[in-house]
């Protein structure tokens, strides 16, 4: 490896939406550092589900109301 290019890898605190913490290693910032997160696990649709519960119903539902004039259910 070459000598004084790498950043340094440091423990930091990851601050949760919630308000849980918790310590990781990172190359952000300086030592003892907080992340503090806008959006994690806990609260992103991705995970959670919720984008997909304010739609009108799944790909099912997307079809059959799309050709419901063709007589399908």
């Amino acid at each position: 490896m070459k000598a004084d290019i790498h950043p340094e890898y440091h423990e930091i605190t990851v601050e949760m939406t919630d308000g849980t913490t918790y310590v990781t290693r990172s190359t952000m910032g300086k030592a003892g550092d907080v992340l503090k997160l806008d959006i994690d696990p806990k609260s992103h649709p991705a995970w959670t589900g919720g984008e997909r519960r304010l739609q009108e119903g799944g790909q099912l539902a997307r079809f059959n109301k799309r050709f419901e004039s063709f007589g399908l259910k």
